[in-house]
């Protein structure tokens, strides 16, 4: 029975045989891998990844398509959510494909590779889920609208370059790698789309992350104008001593200043005992 796309799960399936050859080849799948596709949908890139992964994990909320893709031997289908799903946990709890010739005890999974078609409604949550899990993540491959993906790897100084930019980039390298028209879905979304791949720094700056959110929220909160209207009264009530150019707009400041102002910040424990 034909499987008819949900709105209210902002459904649009994969058919381009030629786009899912080009995504699978820029995932580039080992066997034995630890990955996770979100909404795998009608399987048109599960199947690829299963064929060269031997096994794969797959988180679907649409229980139609959750009962079908239980029938499929080398899958493990969680029935879910994305934005509930703990990958900390899925970790712990997924081991790696056994291989012939294998040598030594099975493993637990140190990192996840994880995959999947966004749904655009819900994609920058999706993100940011992630990125509070980005500790167990190895690296990520996600069909995007192609405006959100220019806003993730946007430059400073661009009309692209965003709280989103500077919010992933401060954690992630990233790259456009493909480009996905609308004919390739069926339904064709009413937007272009793209895929883009998310590998975790190695190093990634120590810092309060809940403070960046709340300092870059703040810059962008009023992208015309320059920061001594908007960040200066905020750093104002932080009682920030330092020295930061806010004779900019948000756009103008790199990821890198960003990150160092909100390092240079008292510590919230030291701020609150500031005199006022």
């Amino acid at each position: 029975m034909k499987h008819i796309a949900r709105k209210r799960f902002g459904q649009h399936f994969l058919t381009d045989d030629a786009i899912i050859d080009g995504i699978v080849q820029a995932i580039d799948p080992l066997a034995g891998q630890c990955m996770v596709e979100i909404g795998p949908g009608l399987a048109a890139l599960t199947q690829p990844l299963v064929e060269r992964l031997g096994h794969l994990t797959v988180i679907e909320l649409d229980r139609d398509l959750a009962v079908r893709l239980r029938e499929h031997p080398h899958l493990s289908v969680v029935e879910s959510d994305v934005l509930k799903v703990d990958f900390r946990d899925l970790s712990r709890r997924m081991t790696p494909t056994a291989l012939p010739n294998r040598d030594g005890p099975v493993r637990m999974c140190d990192k996840l590779r994880v995959v999947g078609n966004l749904p655009y409604n819900i994609s920058t949550p999706i993100l940011f889920h992630l990125l509070e899990q980005v500790d167990v993540i190895a690296d990520q491959h996600f069909m995007l609208q192609k405006e959100v993906i220019d806003r993730m790897v946007a430059a400073p100084c661009t009309s692209d370059y965003s709280r989103l930019s500077v919010m992933l980039q401060w954690r992630y390298e990233m790259s456009n790698v493909l480009f996905v028209p609308p004919a390739s879905f069926d339904p064709p979304p009413r937007v272009d789309s793209a895929v883009v791949r998310m590998v975790p720094l190695a190093d990634p700056p120590d810092l309060d992350v809940k403070r960046l959110a709340n300092l870059v929220q703040v810059a962008f909160s009023q992208r015309r104008k320059i920061l001594r209207n908007t960040l200066g009264i905020w750093l104002d009530a932080q009682g920030f001593q330092g020295q930061f150019d806010l004779q900019r707009r948000a756009e103008e400041v790199p990821v890198h200043e960003y990150v160092r102002l909100v390092q240079s910040l008292a510590p919230t424990e030291q701020r609150q005992t500031l005199p006022k």
